[in-house]
């Protein structure tokens, strides 16, 4: 039963749907036959808007984020302790307080040496301008006396050292016959056998023993050492007999360097010597064999060869170190003399010009280092650069620092806005034009400011170039905090007291010209602003004019209308209209409804017009 009389319902419902559709189409049919054979409805209807005089403001719009004018991270510039901190986070500073202080006891001394340092300076100069007295003539004079003796000691010490060094050669050669003597009877005499040499025989002693190999090599580097020395020796010997103690100085220096080479070629062959005789001693008695008493004869000679050999060493290279020094020591007097010389010469006449300039430059230089002294100190004193906002203080009372480690952080309470502007709005930004700020996290605020800053060189993201802006704030709000969105419109002209009309009514004729529709009639002020429009049964006429500035809405007319010429804004064909109320009308009656269509024309009285 429920379900039948849903049924019945539902085709109620769809009837009376199709009875009102086809109403609707029986009286649409029935106007279009009555308009078309024998209607009198032919008027046209149209929106207008009367010609105003008011101010046409041209803006350029952008989003971004609210900043502030300067954040800074105060970093210290010297190292050291902590000894105070005098604000923390949040505190409002004023430019040049101190924030925090560092101890600064090694600056303060740093300032003191340099005190004395340019004091010393400055009291050279003036000793340097006054004329040369007694005493320090005397000290000069004595100075260069000191040198001449001291070169004439040097000269002296020189010709002992080639005496001395002589001699010692001399002495030398008394002995090393002996020493060469002696190595050629202990190797190479035939004593120990009568029938071979005696280097061989070493050897031989030991040739089947373990250990009988190293001796041929301790052998042959004997025979080759003294081969060299043995040449060494005979040529040196040559050289010795062909010199005495008056030959000039050079030919006893190189003797005495000869003689030194050869004793060495003799000691390194004794040490050689020594060596082999004492492996194959030790080799024999270690396999029970009997050693010849004439071995332990040259062990002895051996042993007293290398003590004469050394000492020689010593001597002659303490003759060459002798000769050395005292051709130093005469090099070093002569400079001192001609120093000295110069320098009493210089103390007699007075001090020159360019003396006294370097004396000059080097108490500007003290007087620098001073300066720099004293601005090193103020560098344990930090300091904030700017009025603004503590934001963040990192260290604290006892904390050690070091030069460039963060301090604190203060940012300015002056705020800006930075927004973003495509590059067809950015060649209309200029610096000082104004703006008006809105937020999205502070409902109805508006701020008033301007712009401070323009970017010159734009960054590209996707192929587009974006410029930023910045805008200073009129006045500051606490409610606006850094980061939040911001809106700002930027005004870019503005034209007061001028004919504006809506953009809709500017029509372009071509060629870059312009016109307007003008519509002659009386008509009230309702008529003008209903969305209907007007109906007329004249036509409007083209009107060429000029035109200014335009914006989003408003366009400015400099010439080719008067204020209260009526303008068309749009054209209503007196078909649609009239279908158009008719079809309402039917609806109305047919349902009861009130219709709630119906555009709204935004009204745009005389006065400030823009985005």
């Amino acid at each position: 039963m429920t379900h039948f009389i849903k049924k019945a319902f539902k085709g109620i419902l769809e009837y009376k749907i199709i009875s009102i559709l086809a109403l609707v189409a029986i009286a649409g049919g029935g106007y279009f036959a009555y308009a078309f054979f024998g209607g009198t409805s032919t008027e046209i209807r149209y929106a207008i808007a009367e010609l105003q005089k008011g101010t046409l403001i041209v803006s350029v719009g952008g989003t971004g984020q609210v900043t502030t004018s300067n954040q800074v991270y105060i970093k210290a510039k010297a190292s050291g302790d902590i000894t105070a901190v005098n604000f923390k986070k949040g505190d409002e500073i004023k430019a040049g307080e101190i924030i925090a202080k560092i101890d600064d006891k090694d600056a303060q001394k740093a300032i003191r040496d340099a005190e004395t340092n340019l004091e010393t300076a400055q009291l050279n100069l003036e000793k340097l301008l006054e004329p040369a007295d007694e005493l320090s003539l005397l000290q000069s004079e004595h100075s260069f006396a000191q040198a001449q003796e001291s070169k004439q000691s040097a000269e002296d010490s020189l010709a002992k050292s080639y005496e001395d060094g002589f001699n010692t050669v001399s002495n030398a050669f008394l002995n090393l016959p002996t020493v060469m003597t002696g190595l050629n009877d202990i190797f190479y005499s035939t004593t120990l056998t009568k029938i071979q040499q005696n280097i061989d025989w070493y050897a031989d002693q030991v040739a089947s023993f373990e250990g009988g190999a190293k001796a041929m090599t301790y052998k042959y580097e004997l025979n080759s050492s003294y081969q060299i020395a043995k040449a060494g020796y005979d040529q040196n010997f040559n050289d010795y007999k062909a010199t005495s103690r008056n030959s000039d100085k050079e030919t006893i220096e190189n003797i005495i360097s000869e003689t030194y080479g050869t004793t060495k070629l003799i000691s390194d062959t004794v040490k050689k010597a020594n060596n082999y005789v004492d492996y194959v001693y030790d080799l024999m008695k270690k396999n029970n064999v009997a050693v010849p008493s004439t071995v332990l004869t040259y062990q002895s000679n051996l042993q007293s060869y290398t003590g004469t050999t050394n000492s020689y060493l010593i001597s002659l290279l303490s003759a060459k170190t002798s000769i050395e020094n005292n051709k130093s020591n005469i090099i070093n007097a002569e400079r001192s003399i001609e120093e000295k010389t110069q320098s009493l010469a210089n103390l007699k006449a007075g001090a020159d010009a360019l003396e006294i300039r370097s004396q000059k430059i080097a108490v500007a230089e003290k007087e620098n280092a001073l300066q720099d002294a004293q601005e090193n100190l103020l560098d344990y004193y930090i300091r904030a650069p700017f009025d603004g906002i503590i934001a963040e203080i990192d260290v604290k009372k006892g904390d050690t620092v070091f030069s460039g480690a963060a301090v604190a952080t203060i940012i300015a309470k002056q705020q800006l806005a930075e927004i973003t502007l495509n590059e067809v709005d950015i060649a209309k930004i200029k610096l000082g034009q104004k703006a008006t700020l809105t937020f999205d996290a502070v409902e109805g605020l508006s701020i008033s400011g301007q712009v401070t800053e323009i970017d010159t060189i734009g960054a590209v993201s996707q192929g587009v170039v974006n410029y930023t802006v910045k805008i200073a704030f009129d006045t500051q709000d606490d409610r606006i905090k850094p980061g939040m969105s911001v809106s700002a419109s930027i005004v870019t002209n503005i034209d007061q007291d001028v004919l504006v009309t809506p953009n809709a009514a500017v029509k372009s004729s071509g060629n870059n010209g312009y016109y307007i529709e003008i519509l002659q009639g009386n008509f009230s002020d309702q008529e003008i602003a209903s969305s209907n429009g007007v109906a007329s049964l004249t036509l409007p006429t083209n009107q060429t004019v000029e035109i200014g500035l335009s914006n989003d809405t408003m366009t400015e007319i400099l010439s080719g209308a008067n204020e209260g010429d009526l303008v068309v804004t749009r054209t209503i064909s007196p078909s649609t209209a009239s279908t158009q109320q008719s079809q309402q009308n039917i609806l109305q009656s047919l349902t009861g409804q009130r219709s709630t269509g119906g555009g709204a024309v935004r009204s745009i009285s005389p006065g400030t017009t823009g985005r």
